[in-house]
């Protein structure tokens, strides 16, 4: 008998917060983005909570005009790192870009996080949507849009070869016989293709989950192709159930059509819940929240995703300026989604700014009411889980302490965790070693042949 669909769910740790306005409530500490401790508090938070997975966002350019999580922040793989050896169970997920990496170093990287961490890593894989960002890597200008999911997809099949280098019992370590390892069992890639050429074996072998889980968060159109046909799961985020519905049935059939079950890559939107022991009590900390944020911060905060674009230099009070391209070979899939609510909605671009600045969750409320939320989605085909954001330190801890024991009663989240490795929390499947497949393979059809 099978087990029922039960729901997954992430935490995002942000430091003093991704706007520009956040990090100036009494909650937050102002090092938070620096902060070990910090971190450590709000993983061990998620972790008592059985959350699936924390998740470290990053990006790798700012200007002056960055919000201050992203101006000084730690590098995800190094806290990522230091969060496995003070949890025990839960996922530790973090990003990294494929346009500015090398994938011998990713491979390394992430299979050591694996490692330290007993088979709990996951890799968020980006293209980096910042222009900007080429000008620190050496390159002039960015890589186009589909280029850069090309040479993703590619990156990232590299890292995956790669990450299969030792078979699982290659490792003999017999000090008896002076045999440490089986050389039958390790195998160089030698992968030439169109953007990488890489030989090698990689020096480090797999975890207790085979590989790390990929994790992708892109939403143009070559996004949604690279998280089908290679990932385990796609962040999303949306502000209906109906658009959420429209992506969770497009991202399955895209997945189905690369021969993939639906429970083989999860959708997981992103939701800011604001939780309040009564409706008038969650609009007031929504109101607190929003009273941060100036309008010159909201400009800011809207330039970033269109490469830091200066929208100080339009009329406020005016309809939001036509910007033609600008932004598509930035962020594509959410510059196109504000210039696309600002035309439809008849907005201006005060309006526009104070909107994206201030975005009002349709996940506020009474525990009771966010927890009936979080079903109707789950079970209305518009998730299978979700990536909790929280502005401030307390709001964590106010869902699990008073929502995830509602969906806990319900039978939608587990009570315990029952797995020790990020891919059993996420149910998903070991993947076998594609040599130690080849040959069972192999063997199958000598035997066959014989018969």
């Amino acid at each position: 008998m099978s087990q029922p669909r039960q729901l997954k769910l992430g935490a995002t740790i942000t430091g003093v917060g991704t706007s520009k306005s956040n990090w100036k409530h009494k909650e937050i500490p102002g090092d938070a983005s620096v902060n070990f401790d910090y971190y450590k508090q709000q993983a061990l938070t998620a972790e008592a909570g059985k959350f699936d997975f924390v998740f470290i966002v990053d990006s790798t350019y700012i200007t002056a005009k960055s919000a201050p999580h992203y101006l000084n922040r730690l590098e995800p793989l190094s806290l990522l790192s230091g969060l496995a050896a003070v949890t025990s169970r839960i996922g530790l997920v973090g990003t990294l870009t494929v346009s500015f990496s090398e994938p011998f170093t990713v491979a390394r990287q992430f299979a050591s996080l694996d490692q330290i961490s007993g088979g709990r890593a996951g890799w968020n894989v980006v293209t980096t949507g910042l222009e900007g960002a080429a000008l620190n890597y050496g390159r002039s200008e960015h890589f186009s849009h589909e280029i850069r999911y090309r040479r993703a997809e590619e990156h990232l099949g590299v890292v995956q070869g790669l990450w299969d280098s030792w078979e699982d019992d290659a490792f003999v370590r017999n000090q008896q016989t002076g045999v440490f390892f089986d050389p039958e069992k390790l195998h160089a890639l030698n992968h030439k293709g169109e953007f990488f050429s890489v030989q090698g074996p990689l020096n480090i072998a797999r975890s207790r989950q085979g590989q790390p889980v990929i994790f992708q968060a892109g939403g143009s159109d070559g996004g949604r192709n690279l998280a089908a046909k290679s990932a385990n799961a796609i962040f999303t985020g949306h502000e209906t159930l109906e658009e959420a519905q429209a992506f969770y049935a497009d991202i399955k059939q895209r997945a189905a059509a690369y021969g993939k079950a639906s429970g083989e890559i999860l959708v997981l939107p992103g939701i800011s819940p604001i939780i309040g022991e009564t409706e008038e009590d969650a609009e007031r900390q929504y109101a607190e929240l929003a009273a941060l944020v100036t309008i010159e911060d909201a400009l800011d905060q809207l330039g970033r995703p269109f490469t830091y674009h200066d929208f100080s230099q339009y009329p406020l009070d005016e309809p939001f300026p036509e910007l033609g391209d600008l932004g598509s070979n930035s962020y594509r899939s959410a510059t196109d989604r504000i210039k696309r609510i600002a035309k439809e909605e008849g907005l201006t671009l005060r309006q526009t700014a104070l909107r994206f600045a201030t975005p009002r969750s349709s996940f506020v409320g009474t525990p009771e009411r966010v927890a009936d939320l979080v079903q109707q989605w789950f079970e209305e085909g518009a998730a299978d889980g979700f990536i909790i954001h929280t502005g401030i330190p307390g709001s964590l801890e106010r869902f699990t302490r008073l929502v995830v024991p509602i969906l806990q009663e319900r039978g939608l989240f587990r009570e315990e965790y029952d797995s020790d490795t990020l891919r059993g929390h996420l149910g998903l499947d070991v993947p076998e070693n594609r040599y130690t497949a080849a040959r069972r393979s192999a063997k199958a059809q000598t035997a066959a042949g014989q018969t």
